[in-house]
C-alpha cells in the first residue's frame, strides 16, 4: 500500500514537480497550494509525511508546525532560509529543513529516511515483546509428535502468505504461541506482532483499543490515542477468542476485513488498515454462525485459512521434551539443577491434561517447589489441581450438553471457593483470564 505524502507549496509548478517526482517513486503524493486546502486535506487523511514551504499566502507554518508534527514527521522546503527559522522549525519537531531548490536527489533521500524514521518509532514500543514472543513460540514448537510435525508444516505452508489464519483449539494448547509462529514465518516477521484480547474488554473500550479515538470523542478522552490495528501497521493483529466480541464489533470487524478501512471512535476519517489478521478461538465458530451467535459472513472472512492446534493429550510424546525444557529455563529460584524421575515422567504422560501445555509448565514449576533441596523430582512432588482429584456429583434431570456440564461444574467450584477466580483458576489450572471468560458465558457473576 502506497504511504501518502502531502505537499504543501503555494508555487503551482514547483509543487507539480515535486509530487510527480514522488509519484514516481512509489508514494501516494497529493498537492496543496495553502494552508486552507493542506487543513481540508488533513481532516479527511493521515499522511505519512508533510513537506511544507513555511510562508504561504494564508499562513505561517511555523505557527502551526508544532501541532503538525504531532501527526506525522513534517519536511520543511523554503526559498527564504535562515538560521533563526531553521533554528524554530527544528524546535517544533520539524524533521528536516531544506533550502531551495533541493536536488530530485536529495529530496528522495529526506523522504524515505523521514518515512523509515517514523515507522522505527511507532514499533520502538512493541521490540521487548516482539523478542519475549520468539521465545514464546518456541515452547509450543518443543517436541517430535506426529500431530506437532503435522502443524509445523501447517504454519510453514501459510505463513509466507498474506491470508487471514483462523487458529482453532483448546484453551491452553497454544493458539498464541501458534499465531506468533505464523507472524515469524510471513514477510510481516519484521513488524509488530499485535495481541488484542477480545473477551476481557467491554464494547465501547474495546472499540477504542482496537481502532483508537479522537481527542473530545467521549468524556475523557482528552487527546488522540491510535489504536492497536495502527500499532501493527505491516505487521499482524492478532485477535484472541474472537468468539467473544459482540455483534455491532463484528459489523465493524467485517468491514474492515472487506474494505481495508476503519474510522478511530467519535471520527470521520477513513483510515488505511495494513495489518494481516489473525484470530483465535476454543468455540466452535461454525456452528455459531449455524445457530445466529455469529455472523456466518465474518467467520467465512477469517477461515479463509484454518489450523487446529492439537491438545497435549494427542501429542504425549512431546511431554518428556516440554517438561526438560520448562525445568531448564524456569524463571525463579535456580540453586540446585533438578532432573524428573521417570516414575514422575510416567505419571505426567499418562494425564489426560485438561489445561493442556499451560497446565503441565504450572504443575512442573509446583513440583520444583515443592522438591525443595532435592535434585530429583519425583511423583509425591506432583500436584494435579490446588488440591489433587475430588469426588464431584452433578445431576440433571435429562441428558446434559458439554456447555451445560461445563457451566454448572465452574457453578460448584465458584461457590465452594466463595468466588475466588484465582482459586478456581488454580483448581482447574488455567489462567485467570479464562475463569473470566467462562463466567461471562455462561452468566455466572452471581455465582
Amino acid at each position: 500500500m502506497s504511504q501518502k505524502i502531502l505537499v504543501i507549496e503555494d508555487d503551482r509548478t514547483l509543487s507539480r514537480l515535486i509530487v510527480d517526482q514522488l509519484n514516481g517513486l512509489g508514494y501516494a503524493a497529493t498537492g496543496a497550494g495553502c494552508w486552507e486546502e493542506a487543513d481540508a486535506y488533513l481532516s479527511r487523511h493521515e499522511p505519512q509525511l508533510v513537506i511544507t514551504d513555511v510562508r504561504l499566502p494564508d499562513c505561517d507554518i511555523l505557527e502551526r508546525l508544532t501541532d503538525l508534527t504531532k501527526a506525522q514527521p513534517v519536511v520543511v522546503l523554503t526559498a527564504y532560509g535562515s538560521v533563526r527559522d531553521a533554528v524554530a522549525a527544528m524546535k517544533a519537531g520539524a524533521y528536516e529543513y531544506l533550502l531551495k531548490p533541493a536536488s530530485p536527489e536529495e529530496l528522495a533521500l529526506v523522504v524515505k529516511r523521514a518515512i523509515d524514521d517514523a515507522a522505527l518509532r511507532n514499533d520502538h514500543r512493541f521490540c521487548q515483546r516482539r523478542l519475549k514472543a520468539r521465545d514464546s513460540a518456541a515452547t509450543f514448537m518443543i517436541g517430535v509428535s506426529e500431530p506437532l510435525r503435522k502443524t509445523k508444516e501447517t504454519i510453514a505452508a501459510v505463513g509466507p502468505t498474506d491470508v487471514n489464519v483462523l487458529i482453532q483449539g483448546e484453551s491452553g494448547a497454544g493458539k498464541e504461541l501458534v499465531a506468533r509462529a505464523v507472524h515469524e514465518d510471513s514477510a510481516r516477521s519484521g513488524r509488530n506482532f499485535v495481541p488484542v484480547d477480545c473477551c476481557t474488554l467491554q464494547e465501547k473500550l474495546f472499540e477504542s483499543e482496537l481502532f483508537g479515538h479522537e481527542k473530545g470523542a467521549f468524556t475523557g478522552a482528552d487527546r488522540l490515542k491510535r489504536g492497536l490495528i495502527e500499532g501493527a501497521e505491516g505487521g499482524t493483529l492478532f485477535l484472541d477468542e474472537i468468539g467473544e466480541i459482540d455483534a455491532s464489533m463484528q459489523a465493524k470487524l467485517l468491514r474492515v476485513l472487506e474494505t481495508g478501512v476503519f474510522r478511530r471512535v467519535g471520527g470521520n476519517k477513513d483510515l488505511q488498515a495494513n495489518a494481516r489478521i489473525v484470530a483465535a478461538t476454543n468455540r466452535d465458530l461454525e456452528a455459531m454462525s449455524q445457530r445466529g451467535d455469529f455472523r456466518s459472513d465474518l467467520f467465512y472472512r477469517l477461515s479463509t485459512f484454518v489450523i487446529s492446534v492439537p491438545p497435549l493429550r494427542e501429542r504425549r510424546d512431546d511431554i518428556p521434551d516440554l517438561v526438560a525444557s520448562f525445568i531448564q529455563h524456569h524463571n525463579f529460584s535456580r540453586r540446585i539443577n533438578k532432573r524428573i524421575s521417570n516414575e514422575a515422567l510416567q505419571r505426567l504422560t499418562a494425564y489426560d491434561w485438561p489445561g493442556n501445555v499451560r497446565e503441565l509448565k504450572n504443575v512442573v514449576e509446583r513440583a520444583i517447589i515443592l522438591s525443595h533441596d532435592a535434585r530429583t523430582i519425583r511423583p509425591e512432588h506432583l500436584a494435579f489441581g490446588a488440591s489433587g482429584p475430588a469426588k464431584v456429583t452433578v445431576s440433571f434431570d435429562h441428558d446434559p450438553t458439554l456447555e451445560e456440564l461445563q457451566a454448572e461444574y465452574l457453578r460448584l467450584l465458584l461457590q465452594k471457593h466463595s468466588g475466588r477466580r484465582a482459586k478456581v483458576a488454580a483448581v482447574l489450572a488455567v489462567s485467570e483470564r479464562n475463569i473470566y471468560r467462562m463466567i461471562r458465558r455462561y452468566g455466572l457473576a452471581r455465582a
